[in-house]
């Protein structure tokens, strides 16, 4: 994206959005974006802000506690959205902070977060994170086991929205984005978290509900 301010990247990003979702036949509304502003202090953030963007995403609930509640006590419509793994001991501290967490992938990160849920009163939606490409480094659900960790998930009552995936790097994304989209027909759930900064485009194709873009927003980080 070649826009110099926030707002003019911002503005860009938006227009692809909208082009591949007009390409699918789809209404741009459809798809929510997720400014990923993890690692950029709130000095980066807040222009943004300014530009009228209220999703954002944090990888780490540390970092996201240093910075978003004195955001939030300004830009107070803010949607917040943990995208990267969470360990089960901090189930609580990301209840009490996001508004969805993305990154759901075994059995007991789904109970601590219906004990935390039922702590805090807060229930944010909850999205299974599924290791599509079977890679050993990454987080994610298998996809032979995600059909046990959904009835889990429903048992305990967490408000479990849709999945979400990482494709491996270096190759063609678009496999593995119809293979999220077909399993997440198959499990009647309405939600897509996939697409980053080099292929939004290809996932809003495909059925992506929310696309991950730090890069093209913020720029290389330092």
């Amino acid at each position: 994206m070649s826009g110099s301010s926030p707002a003019e990247r911002l503005s860009e990003v938006r227009d692809a959005i909208g082009k591949a979702a007009r390409l699918a036949k789809r209404s741009p509304e459809e798809v929510t974006l997720i400014a990923v502003s993890k690692t950029h202090p709130a000095e980066a953030i807040i222009p943004q802000l300014e530009a009228g963007h209220r999703h954002f995403g944090e990888n780490r609930v540390q970092e996201a506690e240093a910075k978003w509640p004195a955001l939030r006590e300004r830009y107070r419509d803010v949607t917040l959205h943990l995208i990267g793994r969470l360990q089960s001991n901090k189930a609580e501290e990301a209840v009490a902070l996001f508004d969805c967490i993305h990154s759901v992938d075994r059995a007991s990160l789904v109970n601590a977060l219906a004990r935390a849920t039922e702590k805090t009163g807060r229930s944010p939606d909850c999205l299974i994170q599924v290791n599509i490409g079977e890679e050993p480094q990454k987080g994610g659900c298998p996809v032979a086991e995600l059909p046990a960790l959904l009835e889990l998930g429903r048992d305990v009552g967490l408000a479990v929205t849709g999945l979400m995936c990482i494709p491996p790097a270096d190759v063609e994304a678009a496999p593995f984005f119809a293979l999220l989209a077909k399993l997440a027909r198959r499990h009647s759930l309405p939600a897509l978290s996939m697409g980053m900064s080099a292929d939004f485009e290809t996932a809003v194709t495909i059925g992506a509900t929310h696309v991950r873009v730090g890069t093209a927003l913020f720029g290389e980080r330092g």
